[in-house]
């Protein structure tokens, strides 16, 4: 193959020379279509590079020229037909264009505006019409403009090159708009010192374009993201004493740690850029003068602020860096995970109660591995490697770069107030989260923490004061710990050490039967008002269902101790009431049994009484329950399982008991209701709509919806003995029933249906 071969520039190609007369270029048909215009986070770190070249070369303070390598194509009749250089020739036809407009110098007649693309006709007529056309100074926006030109088809909006080309005068016009074009103009046409060339490579006997086209491209490929990622991060600390090191890690020791880590494609790329991405993000939440982004952004921009010359803490990062690569050295790194933390279906015993048992949804134990795995990956708008497992991670990291002590205890400790913070995890407080990680792993400094969540930090302070005492108790207060119900947070446990051990004992065996939690919600409120108060109207209680589960989270966890008092005392009787001998459904049946007793021997029948006497009071599997007058009463609002505002339907508890004890009845509607709950909640018959309210004194009677039953009705009412207001009183003392009401109603309920309403 005999080769032609001549330095040129864009402008350059269309004179006239010895070996070609070039008057038209033109992009075959067997070239793909314009990609660097293409909208993507590796083709925008490319585009923007590319364009940052060029403007240094034709519009920057200190301009220096720029060679953009060899293009490779034939010359048929006059018209270039490039196979290798099609990205680079488009881009700067469009910069021709744009800087042509700016400076006054575009005419349609000239020479290199002879540039089109064979792939598709649209892509050729768009070219034509461009450079019949001349850009405003004013334009904020070239492809708003050009998309608002009459000889805009709408139908180009399908045409990917075209798009493509509208986002590259995009950027073009970001980067150069505040250049002065005719300067820069003339750097890119000069014929003596061309701002920008190449060298334009024309075999005369090349054969078959579309067979060697094939061969070219079977060969080589493109930069790959993470290739373009370490070329980007290599100049920047190109002036550092760290440069030389880093490319002989990244393709030496380093790459060899990852190898073990490897996807299917056998290769380390997304494994190394997914780690110094969580390690170069560290660095910016470690550096006060590093702004904190909540944005998405390329990799090379976080780097280049974090590693760049112009951050002047930079060294101390770089070392950061390399430490976070060389620590893991020689080690075995999942033995290291391995030997601190457990997944939650592991079993924990004796010796093993060390180990920490992690609740993050993705159940690796080896954080390095999942920060390989995930890290940068989002669900919708939620990092898949988590702000939790990123602090843990960090802090293993600053144990193992200061081979510090006591780490099983310290990270136990991250790992409870991890759980206990789900507020405080976000982005804008991380740097202050990090400085609290490292306080806790370098010095065991609990006190000084002030980012997690403050109750947790003070159970923690509290826990570590009485395990010093009790240092045979560690194992029972762990094993609570890691049970997934309250993972780290034991608030709502008495720390006395006399019954630690068998209250630890009794919950694990209570948790672990599901089967039973709906006799132990019964139990629990015999042992006393369990609830907790989540503002004056909500009121939270634990669930008789294994789906539902997460209530007895809330229930346990995410208060102080003093806002969980009630709750510790009445759980802390339950569970002295669980003996190992006993089997434990009939054991909690009788718990509530022996209190009931006592209760109706007091005519003493307050909401408790009700809600532990009639079960289906307790049916919402939430457990949760809305009072209208701010304190639990004789009116309320149950919601379903998976619910926690009174938005879809729920039950009114003492209607539903009503309802349940006259056999559920075809002639009484099914009582569901909706709304807030202050709006009036009645159990109504099917055929008359009469019905009756639960309110503190009685209840409240409601006539028919039908004249047809007016006459029936009013007879009936005075039978109840209902006041003028409507009420069926109830005796009670001091506001409190001294007779069943549930028993009451039903008999009212009864008699209505009775009469034929």
């Amino acid at each position: 193959m005999s080769t032609q071969s001549r330095p040129t520039t864009f402008i350059g190609l269309f004179l006239p020379n010895d070996t070609d007369e070039i008057q038209a270029i033109e992009i075959p048909l067997i070239q793909r279509d314009f990609a660097q215009g293409r909208e993507s986070l590796a083709v925008d770190e490319i585009r923007k590079n590319f364009i940052d070249v060029l403007h240094s070369a034709v519009a920057g303070e200190e301009t220096a020229p720029v060679d953009l390598d060899f293009v490779y194509g034939e010359v048929k009749s006059g018209v270039l037909e490039p196979l290798d250089g099609q990205q680079r020739l488009t881009t700067l036809f469009l910069l021709h264009w744009y800087l042509a407009s700016r400076a006054g110098e575009l005419r349609s007649t000239q020479k290199w505006t002879q540039f089109t693309y064979a792939t598709r006709p649209s892509a050729r007529l768009f070219c034509q019409r461009l450079v019949m056309t001349t850009l405003p100074d004013t334009v904020e926006q070239p492809s708003s403009w050009v998309i608002d030109q009459p000889w805009y088809l709408f139908v180009w909006r399908h045409d990917p090159t075209i798009q493509s080309m509208l986002v590259m005068l995009d950027a073009i016009h970001v980067r150069f708009r505040a250049a002065d074009a005719k300067v820069a103009w003339e750097r890119l046409v000069d014929p003596t010192e061309p701002a920008v060339s190449f060298l334009l490579l024309a075999p005369s006997d090349m054969g078959s374009a579309a067979d060697l086209y094939i061969k070219m491209n079977s060969r080589g490929k493109p930069l790959t993201e993470f290739e373009n990622f370490k070329a980007h991060f290599e100049k920047s600390i190109e002036s550092t004493e760290r440069a030389k090191e880093f490319a002989a890690n990244v393709d030496g020791a380093w790459s060899d740690l990852l190898w073990g880590f490897r996807g299917d494609d056998d290769l380390v790329d997304d494994e190394f850029m997914r780690y110094i991405g969580y390690v170069t993000e560290l660095c910016e939440w470690l550096d006060p003068d590093v702004e904190v982004s909540e944005l998405p952004e390329r990799p090379s921009h976080r780097t280049e602020r974090v590693f760049g010359a112009g951050n002047p803490r930079r060294a101390e990062s770089l070392d950061f860096l390399f430490k976070a690569f060389d620590v893991w050295g020689g080690r075995d790194v999942a033995g290291v995970f391995s030997g601190l933390f457990r997944g939650t279906t592991e079993r924990q015993d004796g010796v093993e109660a060390d180990r920490v048992a992690l609740f993050f949804r993705d159940q690796r134990i080896n954080l390095f591995d999942a920060c390989c795995r995930t890290f940068g990956d989002t669900s919708g708008r939620t990092r898949v490697f988590t702000f939790g497992q990123g602090l843990l991670l960090f802090a293993v990291l600053r144990h193992l770069m200061s081979d510090t002590d006591a780490i099983p205890a310290r990270v136990r400790s991250l790992r409870n107030l991890i759980e206990a913070s789900p507020n405080e995890l976000r982005v804008d407080r991380m740097p202050r989260l990090l400085r609290d990680v490292e306080r806790v792993v370098l010095g065991d400094a609990l006190g000084e923490i002030d980012s997690f969540n403050k109750a947790q930090v003070e159970d923690e302070l509290l826990k570590r004061d009485f395990l010093a005492v009790h240092p045979e108790l560690t194992e029972a207060l762990h094993r609570l710990e890691d049970h997934h119900l309250l993972r780290g947070s034991i608030g709502a446990f008495l720390l006395d050490p006399e019954k630690f051990n068998a209250r630890s004992d009794a919950f694990h065996r209570l948790a672990s039967e599901p089967e039973s939690w709906f006799e132990a919600t019964g139990a629990l409120l015999a042992a006393g008002e369990y609830q907790r108060t989540t503002n004056n109207r909500k009121f939270q209680f634990g669930t008789g269902s294994k789906r539902f589960e997460n209530a007895w989270r809330e229930l346990l966890t995410g208060a102080d101790r003093e806002a969980l008092s009630s709750t510790r005392s009445a759980l802390a009787r339950l569970l002295d009431s669980i003996d190992d001998s006993d089997d434990l459904k009939p054991a909690l049946v009788a718990v509530q049994s022996e209190w009931l007793a006592q209760r109706e021997s007091e005519l003493d029948f307050d909401w408790r009484y009700y809600m532990v006497k009639y079960s289906a009071m307790r049916e919402g599997g939430s457990g949760i329950y809305y009072s209208e007058s701010g304190a639990l009463g004789y009116s309320l609002c149950m919601l379903r399982g998976g619910t926690s505002t009174l938005n879809s339907r729920y039950r009114d508890p003492y209607l539903l008991a009503i309802w349940r004890n006259l056999g559920n009845p075809h002639n009484v509607d099914d009582p569901w209701f909706t709304g807030h709950e202050t709006i009036p909640r009645r159990l109504r018959l099917t055929r008359s709509g009469v019905g009756i309210r639960s309110v503190p004194t009685g209840f409240e009677l409601s006539g028919p919806a039908l004249n047809d039953f007016t006459e029936l009705y009013d007879s009936l009412w005075r039978e109840l003995g209902t006041s003028e207001a409507g009420i069926i009183e109830i005796k009670q003392m001091d506001g409190i029933d001294s007779v069943d009401r549930i028993a009451n109603g039903t008999e009212i309920m009864r008699q209505l249906i009775d009469v034929g309403l």
